[in-house]
C-alpha cells in the first residue's frame, strides 16, 4: 500500500483539523511569485522559501567576537 511504510508523506504534519476547519501550521512565502500555498521551510535559525530563495531570519543573534 502507498501510505504504509518508511516513505509516508511528510505534507499532513504541515497540517492539523480544529474543529470542522483546516488549519495550516507553517507560513507562506510573501513574495507575490510564489504567494499562498508555498509554504517556509523551518530551519534552527531561519525559514526559507525553496521556490524562489527568500529568507527570513527569527532570531538574529548579536554575537560579538
Amino acid at each position: 500500500m502507498m501510505g504504509e511504510g518508511k516513505n509516508v508523506s511528510k505534507k499532513w504534519e504541515k497540517y492539523s483539523i480544529e474543529g470542522d476547519k483546516l488549519v495550516r501550521k507553517n507560513i507562506f512565502c510573501p513574495k507575490p511569485e510564489c504567494g499562498p500555498g508555498v509554504f517556509l521551510a523551518r530551519h534552527k535559525d531561519r525559514m526559507t522559501c525553496g521556490k524562489c530563495g527568500y529568507n527570513h531570519v527569527e532570531n538574529a543573534s548579536s554575537e560579538e567576537e
